[in-house]
């Protein structure tokens, strides 16, 4: 068999949805028809890149390595003087892979007969399995990217797909991943109902059909299954704070993206643009958890909740704890025990909003218990980024309608994701087979496809199979 997997880049579930009950997709149709369409849950960082891992290793991302689009590597061995500072935006996506755990596999490692393209986790694949690959491919892209090209973006989602079919057909894989990136590159400009949203929508259906007409040609249409499925929502951001400008002129001396040479109080590394991670006293060769930092950089933390743009700040307590800040709504505490669960116990609000603690509940309830909230998952994504070794003293989730990026954005962003928000945590999952258990979250989608593929799956994982 052969088991697709489409990242329809930044596809909202009731977008998606609702273009396919209107009729304009009628290859994901056909494929919802005949197998499975639910809503999932994503991961925090709810970018690019750091939102592929759960697909592709069963890992929330900071566990993989991947803490988010941009992070600061304190250790100093992970990128190069002077800046040590990671960001996958251009040719530093290639060095994705590099980053990556080297405790678990890859879903092309555990199947060597694979091909990728357009995708940061890739390793496992050669260069004859990648579709676009080596610095020639990457510095088009990068051009593209930076002159804010989006017809070029376009015509190269068609292209992607089109060699996509092709090589499955002439290399026949058991396992094809491809991201489509057309949908999200229309929604940071126009919004996620724009009708040029709609046309990169119909080109995964494009794909879809394309390869469902070359599997039927072939005699082989019961050894393909496909699984559509999005790696991060999008919400509207009328209003956009430059981060890393206002903690400058607090008086701190600042690193971030593009300009990354000196500075070294804060590193503000912002991903999506509604999150960010920020590193204090740059000169620590190791992370500090809070009550270390709490004397000198209290005060700052009041500043960055008085931020309209801020809605939640997650500082890693040590001990599996994270404690959670919201101007508005106070503070809460958040942890795991030794026996896999998780608790929300409110201190001098909630923050969260989920209007009791929440005390020792497994995966499975605290995400059932959170799901229909504002912030879905948020039990079990909060820990997971703030026990990532590469994640910042500080992580900060925007607020509605706002992101933390202001300046060197090739395209104005009318849409953003990132943040612990439900627009864009939340996203759509269709496959043409049926599911026989629950599917909840992207991470369960990585040990479904091992199982599916008859292949074992690992201990550790932070996803669960639903076959």
């Amino acid at each position: 068999m052969t088991l697709v997997i489409l990242v329809a880049d930044g596809a909202r579930p009731d977008a998606l949805f609702g273009a396919i009950d209107a009729g304009e997709l009628p290859a994901l149709a056909g494929l919802r028809a005949r197998g499975t369409a639910l809503t999932l849950t994503s991961v925090f960082p709810s970018v690019t890149g750091s939102a592929y891992t759960p697909f592709l290793m069963g890992l929330h991302p900071g566990r993989a390595g991947l803490p988010g689009l941009r992070w600061y590597d304190r250790e100093r061995r992970h990128t190069l003087w002077p800046a040590h500072a990671r960001s996958y935006v251009g040719l530093g996506g290639m060095r994705a892979d590099k980053d990556l755990t080297r405790e678990h596999r890859t879903l092309f490692e555990h199947e060597p007969r694979s091909i990728g393209g357009f995708t940061y986790v890739g390793r496992g694949l050669s260069t004859r399995q990648r579709i676009g690959t080596g610095w020639a491919f990457g510095a088009r892209m990068a051009w593209t990217h930076f002159r804010g090209d989006l017809d070029g973006w376009m015509r190269f989602d068609r292209w992607l797909g089109e060699e996509f079919v092709r090589r499955i057909v002439a290399q026949r894989p058991r396992v094809a991943f491809l991201a489509h990136p057309g949908i999200d590159k229309m929604s940071h400009r126009f919004g996620h109902g724009h009708p040029r949203v709609l046309e990169a929508m119909r080109t995964v259906d494009h794909t879809v059909r394309t390869l469902e007409a070359a599997f039927a040609r072939e005699g082989r249409a019961e050894e393909l299954e496909i699984w559509i499925v999005s790696d991060h929502g999008h919400a509207p951001v009328p209003s956009h704070e430059d981060l890393a400008g206002t903690v400058a002129s607090w008086g701190h001396r600042v690193r971030a993206h593009p300009w990354v040479i000196g500075g070294d109080d804060v590193a503000v590394m912002v991903s999506g643009n509604a999150m960010a991670h920020l590193y204090l006293e740059l000169g620590r060769r190791r992370r500090a958890v809070w009550p270390a930092l709490r004397d000198r950089w209290q005060p700052f933390l009041e500043r960055l909740l008085d931020l309209p743009a801020v809605d939640l700040a997650l500082l890693p307590m040590g001990d599996a704890r994270v404690r959670v800040h919201s101007r508005a709504r106070g503070s809460a505490d958040l942890f795991t025990a030794g026996d896999g669960t998780f608790s929300y116990r409110r201190a001098t609000g909630d923050p969260l909003a989920l209007g009791e603690d929440l005390l020792g509940l497994d995966e499975t309830s605290a995400w059932e218990r959170t799901r229909q909230s504002e912030y879905p998952d948020a039990l079990v994504q909060a820990c997971a980024i703030a026990a990532a070794p590469r994640a910042g003293d500080i992580i900060l989730s925007a607020a509605p309608g706002w992101d933390f990026r202001s300046r060197y954005e090739p395209v104005l962003h009318a849409s953003g994701h990132g943040a612990m928000q439900r627009d864009h945590l939340l996203v759509p999952f269709i496959s043409s087979r049926p599911m026989a258990g629950a599917l909840r979250r992207t991470v369960d989608l990585f040990p479904t496809a091992l199982a599916t593929l008859g292949l074992p799956v690992p201990r550790g994982l932070d996803g669960r199979s639903a076959r």
